[in-house]
């Protein structure tokens, strides 16, 4: 079963992904910071993460660098908001497949990760 890993600092956008995804079938793993998604990444080694770009400590940023810099090449997909366009370019440096934007649009979520997620089974 493929494994999808989001990381956002916001309980209720975390839990309404991860129970949006469980229901179709997929293993979720969440996490609450970067420090916590790094560590996750290292154990649990997910196909896919979705990685909120502005966060409390490490940014979504810093957790690209910092797991790229480990050799980790999980596909990321960003989350950003409107006004963040900037970011998201430079997260494309450290080789994200996409970004959506929040708040969160159900189908587009749905859409963009179950596409990478079959396509990794």
């Amino acid at each position: 079963m493929p494994k999808l890993l989001i990381v956002d600092d916001e309980v209720d956008v975390r839990e309404f992904a991860r129970n949006f995804f469980k229901r179709r079938k997929i293993d979720v793993v969440v996490a609450s910071s970067g420090e916590e998604a790094l560590n996750i990444l290292e154990k649990e080694g997910p196909n896919l993460m979705i990685l909120d770009i502005r966060m409390d400590g490490m940014d979504g940023i810093e957790v690209l660098k910092r797991m790229r810099e480990k050799g980790n090449k999980t596909e990321v997909i960003m989350v950003t908001g409107v006004d963040e366009k900037e970011a998201a370019e430079k997260a494309r440096e450290f080789g994200i497949i996409d970004y959506i934007h929040k708040p969160l649009i159900l189908d587009e979520l749905e859409r963009i990760v179950l596409k990478r997620l079959l396509k990794n089974k």
